[in-house]
């Protein structure tokens, strides 16, 4: 009977430290967020989320302030629809501006929130017009090689040579 006990008391252990690991591994992937706070939906249009995925931060002055709730893709605009949720507890004025930046060089990318002057606040369902799209590197490598290709060219291309006076 004692080792029957023990082996019950082992397997409950086993248990708690694999649902432990379980957790840790879900909100270090950013898979699972447990907020209990109150929270408010917005929606933005972006030309190009770049790598932005559902449930990345949105951060204001370094502090998370809510998640990305859904990403969409509007085709009568052409355009990704991104919905927010922020904190109740969190209020931006009507002209606030959003920004996909990123953690580090190549890090995760994360919405950021610049706050506005505007006296009146945004609220459930309100959509932010004033966004900045993701920087995309690849974009950015080809518009330098692209640039650097063209000064070449341009540099060997000789000057207009004056004309020459007609022959009497």
């Amino acid at each position: 009977m004692d080792k029957s006990k023990n082996d019950v008391w082992v397997g409950l252990f086993v248990l708690i430290g694999a649902a432990a690991l379980l957790f840790l591994a879900l909100q270090s992937a950013n898979l699972l967020t447990l907020n209990f706070q109150p929270t408010y939906r917005l929606e933005a249009r972006f030309d190009n989320i770049g790598g932005l995925k559902p449930r990345a931060a949105v951060r204001s002055a370094g502090v998370v302030v809510g998640r990305v709730e859904s990403i969409s893709f509007d085709d009568q605009s052409y355009r990704a629809r991104v919905v927010l949720e922020l904190e109740d507890r969190y209020t931006f004025p009507k002209d606030s501006s959003l920004k996909i930046l990123t953690s580090g060089l190549l890090g995760e990318q994360y919405i950021g929130i610049e706050p506005g002057y505007e006296e009146k606040k945004l609220a459930q369902g309100d959509t932010i017009g004033n966004t900045q799209s993701a920087v995309v590197l690849e974009n950015l490598i080809s518009q330098f090689l692209y640039n650097r290709a063209a000064e070449p060219a341009a540099a060997a291309a000789p000057a207009a040579a004056p004309a020459a006076p007609p022959r009497k």
